[in-house]
């Protein structure tokens, strides 16, 4: 077993895994617009938030995030919102969590043995310094060569989590993890949590990039043989990172399978601070404030004889009449309408949209380039219309249509146009 020691400590590389797509959040996450990009009432983001986490934590590096190539362009320009530098690694496929993490373990590894903290893009954290805290209080843990993960202190008998069981104690902070639990039935989470000691698996680690890669190339070779292979043969592509196609030669599987489950260096951090993955619309409602009728609401919502209701307009005006426990979430282009305590199942509606070939459960009308973004606000037969936005300084390329014609207004600001060659300044009337 590893040595605590109270030695230097090593610098933080924060990784971001940002491939989640959020179906059970449908219609505002979809499969090319997941939740972590999600606008919410504070006009920030979850992946925002979780960058704005990791401030104040000592000796912390540029973050890296492992995504994919649809993600690209939001995570580029969350980073510039927020005035970050960070490293932007795209899967050519997504192979779950250890190979993602391996990607970062080796990109880590080119510079320092750095501490990886690793942390899912779309979890949310109502008192951040307590993270912040538990990460710092890991440190000397990790720095000794364990594999760190952080428990969550269970408030409920969640069945929709896995669970962690500690064992012996590490130090004042930190414990020896006796097994992974599975998600349980409602009597074995109630049984959890009268004994105590048990935490949910909130996905998020702390670790030595070299002692990862070890444990990794120990207990799925596989893996690690075929990361390695693709990290050696990566390229640049614009501000991106892009492994070599060998990437897709690995197995798919998480870290708990691949790692924790498997290694006797892995210890446990319990960890406060009001922690959601958000995985549901109702996950939503529990922590939404909410009036006296208790409902929650966002955005144009009026109520009347209404109770026990989580309502989230993006634009058009929500209004609910004498309904009783109700999730109504409002998008440009589609409304949902779902019992509070079925919103768990939301991804049968995806699958069943996805069966008729419908484009709600990928496309968002909202779209990132790198040069802004645009909007389609109309879309029939023969004609559509878009509102785009262009950066200041930024710029998207030329085009020439045979069989179309375009009809360009600006709105706000001033443009420089080419037309035919020639370029001129174009300002709003």
């Amino acid at each position: 077993m590893p040595t605590i020691s109270d030695s230097i400590m090593a610098n933080i590389q924060p990784v971001i895994l940002c491939g989640g797509s959020g179906t059970r959040l449908w219609p505002a996450s979809r499969s090319k617009y997941p939740k972590q990009f999600m606008s919410f009432g504070n006009n920030s983001s979850l992946f925002a938030e979780t960058l704005r986490r990791i401030e104040g934590i000592h000796q912390t590096l540029d973050v890296m995030v492992i995504s994919n190539n649809e993600y690209r362009f939001y995570i580029d320009e969350c980073l510039k919102d927020t005035n970050r530098k960070g490293t932007i690694i795209l899967e050519p496929e997504g192979r779950n969590t250890a190979p993602a993490i391996a990607l970062a373990g080796f990109a880590t590894m080119e510079t320092e043995d750095a501490l990886m903290l690793v942390m899912p893009s779309d979890h949310m954290f109502e008192h951040p310094e307590a993270f912040r805290s538990a990460v710092e209080s890991a440190q000397s843990i990790a720095e000794a060569g364990y594999l760190v993960t952080f428990g969550i202190n269970p408030i409920r008998p969640e069945t929709g989590y896995g669970y962690i069981k500690q064992g012996n104690a590490l130090g004042e902070s930190a414990y020896c993890v006796e097994r992974f639990l599975e998600k349980p039935q409602k009597a074995k989470a109630e049984a959890m949590l009268k004994e105590g000691g048990y935490y949910w698996n909130a996905g998020i680690f702390l670790f030595k990039a070299s002692v990862f890669l070890t444990e990794l190339e120990k207990y799925a070779p596989a893996i690690y043989q075929a990361v390695k292979t693709a990290w050696q043969t990566h390229y640049q592509d614009l501000s991106f990172l892009r492994p070599g196609t060998s990437f897709l030669d690995s197995p798919s599987d998480s870290i708990d399978y691949a790692i924790m489950e498997h290694s006797d260096k892995v210890a446990v951090v319990p960890m406060d601070g009001g922690w959601s993955d958000l995985g549901s619309w109702e996950s939503f409602y529990e922590i939404a404030d909410k009036d006296t009728d208790c409902n929650a609401c966002e955005g144009d919502v009026m109520l009347s004889d209404t109770t026990g209701c989580y309502l989230k307009s993006t634009g058009r005006l929500i209004a609910a009449v004498g309904v009783r426990n109700l999730a109504v979430i409002e998008t440009k282009d589609a409304v949902l309408v779902a019992d509070r305590s079925k919103t768990q199942d939301v991804k049968a509606i995806v699958n069943l949209l996805k069966a008729n070939n419908r484009t709600e459960t990928d496309l968002h009308p909202l779209v990132h380039r790198p040069w802004g973004h645009y909007e389609t606000l109309v879309l029939a037969d023969g004609f559509q219309v878009k509102r785009i936005t262009v950066h200041p300084g930024s710029e998207n390329s030329l085009q020439m249509h045979y069989h179309r014609a375009e009809h360009w207004i600006i709105v706000r600001g001033i443009a420089e146009v080419t037309i035919g060659g020639e370029q001129k300044l174009i300002a709003e009337k």
